[in-house]
């Protein structure tokens, strides 16, 4: 193991950085474009059932599929890490899109009220009063979703765009388990770090919920 890990430095080195940014930027992506449409299934009653549903829907559709099939309706080459970037995206929202409106229907009336009260207006309300109050709601879905991320990037590796996914099909090519234990200790490693840090982001911004 020391020996594999001595001589192949620089590519386990980059496979974690390419993992990073496949299953990172599509959770930044994710969750901003969540944050609209879940406030929108909230503020529109009716669309709050079929929101649901279609977030269901694409969050069931196999990886491996949407992998292969994004760069036809892309237009990218079946090897770019756009479409790794784009169909963890795509399941990202649909992830968070449910979690924030399901946060944000949790916030008691009463408090709503009570900052309409106090002259805050709709958008003030929300960024002020709701979105903290719901924060705790959200930001577990979004635990959720980076770690289902991260799990997923290694996919992209029978694709050929994979990060750690990488060592683990070049393991099973040379029948070499090295890199397939390599791989796996660093994908949780990255999975445990990352949701460590959204549950201290977590403390510091809902002080409250510590009582």
């Amino acid at each position: 193991m020391i020996n594999y890990l001595n001589n192949n430095t620089d590519t386990i080195l980059a496979a974690l950085r390419q993992h990073m940014f496949l299953a990172l930027l599509p959770v930044v992506i994710g969750f901003a474009a969540a944050l609209p449409i879940g406030y929108l299934g909230v503020r529109f009653p009716r669309f709050y059932h079929p929101l649901v549903n279609v977030c269901g829907v694409l969050y069931s559709i196999p990886s491996l599929a949407l992998f292969v099939f994004l760069p036809v309706v892309l237009g990218t080459k079946v090897l770019s890490p756009i479409n790794i970037v784009v169909a963890l995206s795509i399941y990202t929202v649909a992830l968070l899109a449910r979690t924030v409106a399901d946060g944000l229907r949790s916030v008691d009336p009463l408090i709503a009220q009570a900052a309409t009260a106090m002259g805050y207006r709709r958008f003030k309300r929300l960024t002020d009063v709701e979105l903290p109050v719901a924060l705790p709601v959200i930001l577990a879905g979004l635990r959720a979703a980076t770690v289902a991320n991260i799990s997923l990037v290694s996919v992209g590796a029978l694709i050929g765009v994979g990060g750690l996914g990488q060592l683990f099909t070049r393991g099973f090519q040379l029948f070499y388990l090295e890199p397939i234990i390599v791989g796996i200790i660093l994908s949780v490693l990255l999975a445990a770090v990352a949701d460590l840090v959204i549950v201290l982001v977590q403390r510091v911004l809902t002080p409250w919920s510590r009582v």
